[in-house]
């Protein structure tokens, strides 16, 4: 098995290897097909390590060579793939691969075609490297090959200003990728000191050492190393208050943000939690405070998509809203049902972005669904793929989201916490209204883009094909909970509903349930025919309020931002130019004058070099004689 371990792992790298030979050429298709055969070649390799570990139910351990040896420190580059980490590189490689095939017909005309792809496999491998290492340090390596590549794709078109967020126009391109950058590194800052914490105590950051040593360390060391990792998961996973780069980093190409929100990237911060669950298993506070948070951010996210009118920003904040249900399912222990809602959930989103990337094929790059509707006449496929997205994402039965989603409601009120199960199931009415709204008014009612001029026409056929999967995944998904469970349990906590619970098991979902058809009642009622129940409430303050996210951009952009500036430049016109810039020109300034009045020794005469010579001698004895004196 070890050699399928290696082309798990090193197929998305080869891809990236071969793409970038060529990037620097004109468009060649070969160059797509390529990097996508490779893809499925670590999908090939994932899927049969995951019958392996199923069948056997053995841990594939592989140590390829040593890495750091130092003392008492030695790290591996070692790889394990068991029931958790075959699950994820099964996933991650299925929808890489579908999101490669994809972006051949996506970026057909872009210039950079070639440089695309191999950016996007050096994502795939950063990430397949994060979900197999066995230890911390490599976890970490993953980590930041994830965020290098997301600088690198969301800033794909660094050349383009944003032209689709009327908001704030002066974000672009590169200015999201920076912002993602940024946040991220702010966030790994306390990934970093968690895991410092862990090897200060433990000696080691394989997990199996790490893990073994957890129930002998002092309480408060564990939860400052849970905290600590947590604020890690924060920023990769964009929860609040690290959450407002997720949506800037819509600026890049589609394909991008469906496997940054579907497969990669803000799916780590959830991997972690559920990898580190001996830790956090250990800190009933801190994981109370990660279910807590989660829940706050999925009704928090999901009211900011009510009123968004941006097609990929509205997916962006329903990626957001189910990263907190994972982080609400992981913080009350239930690690395999966080997990199997992370896998439903990248099926349906992939879907839901690549059918959005169908759309903008369709309008020229237009993401205002107030500009749209009436497309499903002339894109049938795209539309029966997004409207059953959203509907696996509003948790209507009998598909995957209903599964797991409901998973997650019901676990909050089998822990008591009916708070946040009333907060997740009102969240889940939201979801299904926003879902819902961004459907109708993009594919029901009058053709609004008439007036812009724009000619919609379907995504190529061979695209539509390779979305197939995930609408098939999307609908049949939730039928394998229970062998989920089993297959994922021999390693996670088992989980199991009460008795109380599972006496309202139907009442509960019952009730899930209704919240999500009447929300998707409420917005057929208000949006099956366009704009003619147009927002009437445009001018309210809660809809300025939810349009403008609640200011929270505008306040980092005042309290953080410009006086970062502004203090930047005093400091560059106080010290940097002043103090820093003069004392290197004043160094430099007094060697030249002492080079140019030491040039005039060099005069080519035997008798003056004698006398230096002379004074030398001199130098040097009375030199030796004060030292003696002194010694």
């Amino acid at each position: 098995m070890e050699k399928f371990v290696y082309i798990a792992l090193f197929a998305p790298l080869a891809s990236s290897v071969f793409a970038a030979l060529f990037g620097m050429s004109q468009r060649k298709t070969f160059v797509g097909i390529i990097a996508s055969l490779l893809l499925f070649a670590s999908f090939v390799a994932s899927s049969t390590l995951a019958i392996e570990v199923f069948t056997s139910g053995q841990t594939i351990a592989v140590t390829m060579m040593p890495w750091i040896g130092m003392g008492d420190l030695y790290i591996p580059f070692g790889f394990v793939v068991d029931q958790v980490s075959v699950t994820m590189m099964t996933m991650v490689t299925l929808i890489s691969t579908i999101v490669h095939i994809y972006s051949i017909g996506y970026m057909d005309h872009d210039k950079s075609f070639n440089r695309f792809f191999s950016y996007l496999s050096a994502f795939v491998f950063s990430m397949m490297v994060l979900v197999m290492s066995d230890n911390f340090a490599g976890l970490f390596i993953g980590w930041e090959g994830v965020g290098v590549c997301s600088w690198l794709l969301v800033g794909f078109w660094y050349h383009k200003p944003d032209q689709t967020r009327e908001q704030n126009p002066s974000i672009s391109p590169s200015w999201a990728a920076n912002e993602a950058f940024i946040m991220n590194r702010i966030a790994d800052l306390g990934m970093l000191i968690g895991i410092f914490i862990l090897y200060w105590n433990v000696g080691s950051l394989q997990y199996d050492a790490v893990f073994t040593a957890i129930p002998n360390l002092d309480q408060w060391i564990l939860n400052g190393a849970a905290l600590a990792l947590f604020i890690g998961a924060m920023g990769k996973s964009a929860q609040f208050p690290l959450h407002t780069w997720l949506t800037d980093a819509m600026e890049g190409p589609t394909p991008v943000s469906a496997l940054i929100h579907a497969a990669t990237m803000v799916t780590a911060g959830v991997f972690l939690v559920i990898r580190a669950n001996p830790l956090f298993g250990m800190t009933p506070e801190v994981s109370y405070f990660i279910a807590a948070l989660g829940t706050f951010v999925a009704f928090f996210a999901a009211s900011m998509a009510l009123v968004n009118r941006d097609l990929k920003r509205i997916i962006a904040f329903s990626t957001l809203s189910q990263l907190g249900y994972m982080f609400a399912a992981a913080g009350l222990g239930a690690y395999w049902i966080a997990l199997f809602h992370l896998v439903a959930h990248a099926f349906f989103k992939a879907l839901l972005f690549l059918g959005a990337g169908n759309v903008m094929h369709a309008m020229h790059d237009e993401l205002d669904i107030f500009k749209m509707g009436g497309l499903k006449k002339v894109m049938r496929p795209t539309y029966i793929y997004m409207g059953l997205a959203s509907l696996t994402l509003a948790g209507i039965f009998p598909l995957a989201g209903f599964f797991s989603k409901d998973a997650i409601i019901e676990t909050a009120f089998n822990e008591g916490t009916y708070i946040l199960w009333i907060m997740l199931v009102v969240t889940a009415g939201m979801t299904a209204f926003y879902s819902f709204r961004q459907v109708f008014l993009t594919f029901h009612g009058t053709e609004r883009y008439d007036h812009h001029e724009i000619h919609p026409h379907e995504m190529y056929k061979f695209v539509l094909i390779a979305m197939s999967p995930l609408a098939i995944l999307a609908v049949i998904a939730g039928f394998f909970k229970g062998g989920f469970e089993a297959f994922v349990t021999s390693l996670l906590p088992a989980y199991h509903m009460s008795e109380h619970t599972h006496h309202y098991v139907w009442l509960l979902t019952a009730i899930v349930t209704l919240f999500a058809v009447g929300g998707i009642a409420l917005a057929y009622i208000k949006y099956n025919k366009g704009l003619e129940r147009s927002e009437k409430c445009e001018n309210s303050f809660i809809y300025k309020l939810l349009a403008n996210q609640y200011y929270i951009p505008n306040l980092y952009e005042e309290l953080i931002s410009k006086p970062y500036a502004m203090i930047s430049e005093k400091l560059w016109h106080g010290v940097d130019l002043k103090i820093v810039d003069k004392t290197v020109d004043g160094i430099a300034h007094f060697l030249y004058k002492s080079g140019d009045v030491n040039r005039r020794m060099q005069t080519g005469n035997l008798s003056h070099y004698l006398n230096w010579m002379a004074v030398g001698a001199v130098v040097l004895m009375i030199a030796a004689a004060v030292t003696s004196m002194i010694g």
